[in-house]
């Protein structure tokens, strides 16, 4: 038996709305039509009797005295979930002001939760310019709207779709109850906004984890920053992710020119601090960048050594001693181990990809965590091999504005991304490798961020909406030929905070306060910028002013919640980061 899909309408005047939809091409749609009105005062309005008849006639019921902002407390529904409500504008009544109608829809969207199904939306229409975004023309200023977005957030709703309010497909519809009057609302240039829940902003978990690092087994706990990056395989063998389509993409084009050769290892994410180690990252990684791990347990050849907070160096510290662990901040510190393999083969393309981690701050065109594709191979020389890569992805590629830059240095590609703040994406480099036989030989080694080339590929917004949990972000890219993300969290509300505080003059660790906003705002912060900075003529300290925004591309942020989070990092600063508020 086909569930029926249940329409609750509220606000209803004279019900002429209620029964065009049921009239409209809804299918087995249930609907429940309620108003405000007494039966009487309703059964006054204009043509409302017959409307009522027509509801009725078309099986779907009809109740009075409903308040939207407590619809939970309606005897006619309790108990009962809706598939869709739908909230036709929504107004106080007489000359109330844009504050007495925002306070109306918080209560409505309040209310509204507690009666809609799972993947249930909720319409509202809105006269243009009352919602408060840019497809208002115009918009109106934000004060003077009814910051519609920013509302439903308090709600944990997200503005999923808005369109035009298309009141002609609706026969029979007359908007009443402009002012309390029998007159209809101005809807030339009307917006329906449809609402839907989102997954709540809560702050990462801690997580306990364990690997096997040569003969050690390590026990540690994971930066709880970083927890929601962690065991999300998204580069699995059965993924749709957009990061797994960007390298098989990648991994197709290059067949064309060379064997391409997987490499199935499986390499840890942990590894033992050393300076060769360190070296073998590259220039472009310091021992600063890394995240150092200090092990809760290790476990040697059967021995057990546990670690209890009083013998170790605090999580985090760069000054720990060699011997420590550390996330692997790139893959190019697997660029031996591979060559050494027997599997090594001359003239073959060797792919591995993982994800890697470092310490950076927090900013829109920058992860602590992104998988990279690191590909190597020894060619002849007088192949090219690096031109070779470099021509046989240029086609691929440069649609999407990214290119590639020859390197100051010399005999060094970089890949870059093409925009107002252009952002490395990628880099191919060659070394010699062998003299022996008759023709030299290149290793040529490329690393590839697969995070930011997704985002450019698939035109994503921001890059965190790829870490997203929400299943209406991976449903685009089942589809065969995805094309451009489609966002389903539109206009999200932004909030900007200002902290200052005072600092020792060598001893702030900016990357550590990064690390904190990053964990006291469960990612909800797109961007810090230092807007001030100036030392004491006298004491020597430095002060410290940094702009925090606040944003969510999936999920619904409250200005509440973002002043909440906002308290919490000022409540820490002091006790973590030894530094004192201004």
């Amino acid at each position: 038996m086909t569930t029926l899909r249940e329409v609750l309408l509220v606000g209803e005047g004279n019900f002429s709305f209620s029964a065009a939809l049921c009239q409209a091409s809804l299918g087995g749609a249930k609907v429940t039509a309620t108003c405000f009105l007494t039966q009487e005062a309703a059964l006054r309005q204009d043509g409302a009797a017959d409307n009522i008849r027509r509801l009725q006639d078309c099986g779907a019921e009809v109740h009075f005295e409903v308040d939207g902002t407590s619809l939970q407390e309606c005897a006619a529904l309790k108990g009962r979930l809706f598939d869709c409500i739908v909230f036709n504008f929504p107004h106080c009544g007489r000359k109330s002001g844009v504050k007495k109608n925002r306070n109306l829809l918080a209560k409505f969207f309040l209310s509204c939760v507690q009666v809609l199904k799972d993947g249930g939306e909720i319409h509202v229409a809105l006269c243009n310019g009352q919602g408060g975004t840019p497809v208002d023309t115009p918009m109106r200023e934000w004060h003077n709207s009814w910051q519609a977005v920013a509302i439903a957030a308090e709600a944990g709703l997200i503005l999923s779709e808005i369109c035009p309010f298309d009141h002609e497909k609706y026969q029979g519809y007359r908007c009443t109850g402009y002012r309390s009057q029998d007159k209809g609302f101005h809807m030339d240039g009307a917006l329906n906004h449809v609402f839907t829940r989102s997954l709540p902003c809560v702050a990462p978990q801690s997580m306990s984890m364990e690997i096997t690092v040569g003969r050690e087994t390590v026990r540690y706990e994971f930066p709880q920053e970083l927890c929601e990056f962690a065991n999300r395989n998204f580069l699995g063998p059965q993924s749709h992710h957009p990061v797994q389509r960007v390298k098989e993409q990648l991994l197709k084009e290059l067949q064309s020119i060379w064997p391409v050769h997987v490499v199935d290892m499986d390499f840890p994410e942990l590894f033992r601090r050393s300076a060769d180690r360190l070296h073998a990252c590259g220039p472009g990684i310091s021992s600063s960048d890394i995240y150092w791990i200090r092990p809760t347990e290790t476990c040697v050849l059967g021995q057990e050594e546990k670690e209890t907070e009083e013998d170790g160096e605090p999580d985090g510290n760069q000054d720990s001693p060699m011997g420590g662990f550390g996330l692997r901040p790139s893959l190019l510190m697997h660029v031996q181990e591979i060559i050494q393999r027997r599997a090594f083969q001359p003239e073959v393309l060797h792919a591995l990809s993982g994800l890697v981690f470092q310490r950076v701050p927090v900013s829109r065109s920058v992860s602590p965590a992104f998988h990279q594709l690191l590909l190597m191979g020894a060619f002849p020389a007088e192949s090219q091999p690096i031109h070779q890569i470099k021509s046989c992805l240029q086609s691929l590629l440069s649609p999407h504005g990214i290119a590639f830059e020859e390197n100051q240095g010399g005999g060094i590609q970089e890949l870059w991304v093409n925009t107002k703040s252009p952002f490395k994406v990628g880099r191919l480099e060659a070394f010699p490798a062998t003299r022996d036989g008759p023709q030299s030989q290149q290793l040529c080694v490329a690393t590839f961020n697969l995070d930011l080339l997704s985002v450019q590929i698939f035109d994503v917004a921001d890059w965190r909406l790829l870490w997203s949990a929400d299943p209406r972000f991976l449903a685009h890219f089942l589809l065969r030929s995805p094309g451009p993300f489609r966002a389903f969290s539109l206009y999200p509300p932004v909030y900007t905070h200002d902290i200052s505080f005072w600092v020792e003059p060598e001893g702030f660790d900016e990357l550590a306060f990064h690390s904190l906003v990053r964990r006291v705002s469960a990612g909800t912060v797109k961007e810090v910028v230092m807007v001030d900075r100036f030392r004491h003529p006298h004491m020597g300290h430095a002060s410290l002013c940094y702009r925090l925004t606040y944003q969510s591309p999936d999920r619904a942020l409250s200005h509440s919640q973002a002043s909440g989070m906002q308290l919490q990092l000022r409540s820490l600063l002091p006790t973590e980061l030894g530094v004192t508020l201004r």
